[in-house]
């Protein structure tokens, strides 16, 4: 199972102080050395989602990683032109395509792909003509791995923010669903993928789900960083997903 660190809320923490002052030399902390210290970690990819408010990581921070950094890009983006476009220039390895609304402080709930499949699969089909591989960020609904499969898309990214917050019996229905939807996905050829909300302390809780190719983890390796730095930080989440016994 490979470890796709998301850097997002290191330029969160940089766009505290310097966002009107982005070329500042004093302008910190800088999303190419976590992408760096996630390589040192043991990182297999970079996660970085440029929304079309600029919150947090910038077009030139985008670059700048895909140019010095050496470990697979993951853009997650919205389904919109400015964003294929922002792609088809980029040309990432992966593109994860999500839902994507200026009122929400982070990414709530997957993409409504069944209800926008003809906008999904055109976005689709621009980005795999140019190479890049796409995965849909979706909830574990068998309506919607469905219509994912059905957009032509290689992989999908279960969301797991339900799971994160659920405890009790609704945390065992919610494993229940990932459990159902993994299963789901890989029958429908697409490679299993999970991210949002997962951590240091429920993460074990997810190995009973099968097939996961790739987990996406941000927040949580950011937070542990500022106590032990990043490569630190990454290096121990890879150790904790050495145990998951796979399919």
């Amino acid at each position: 199972m490979l470890l796709g660190v998301n850097i997002d809320h290191v330029a969160t923490l940089r766009q505290a102080r310097y966002a009107l002052l982005p070329d500042s030399p004093n302008a910190e902390p800088s999303p190419l050395q976590a992408a760096l210290d996630a390589q040192a970690g043991g990182g297999d990819s970079i996660t970085i989602h440029v929304r079309a408010d600029r919150r947090h990581m910038q077009d030139r921070d985008a670059f700048e990683i895909r140019k010095a950094c050496p470990l697979p890009l993951n853009l997650e983006m919205g389904v919109t032109a400015e964003m294929t476009a922002l792609a088809l220039e980029l040309h990432p390895e992966f593109a994860c395509l999500v839902p994507e609304t200026r009122e929400e402080v982070t990414t709530e709930g997957g993409l409504d792909v069944a209800g926008r499949l003809a906008e999904v699969k055109a976005c689709v089909e621009r980005l795999q003509g140019q190479g890049i591989r796409v995965s849909l960020f979706i909830d574990p609904d068998l309506h919607q791995i469905e219509a994912a499969a059905a957009s032509g898309a290689e992989m999908i990214e279960l969301h797991t923010g339900c799971f994160a917050n659920a405890a009790g019996d609704d945390l065992e229905k919610e494993i229940a669903r990932l459990v159902a939807g993994a299963k789901a996905g890989h029958a429908a050829g697409l490679q299993v993928n999970a991210g949002h909300g997962i951590n240091y302390t429920n993460l074990h809780r997810l190995f009973v789900v099968p097939h996961l190719a790739e987990l996406n983890i941000g927040h949580s390796i950011v937070s542990r960083a500022m106590r032990v730095g990043f490569t630190a930080a990454v290096a121990e989440m890879k150790g904790l997903m050495a145990a998951y016994p796979g399919a």
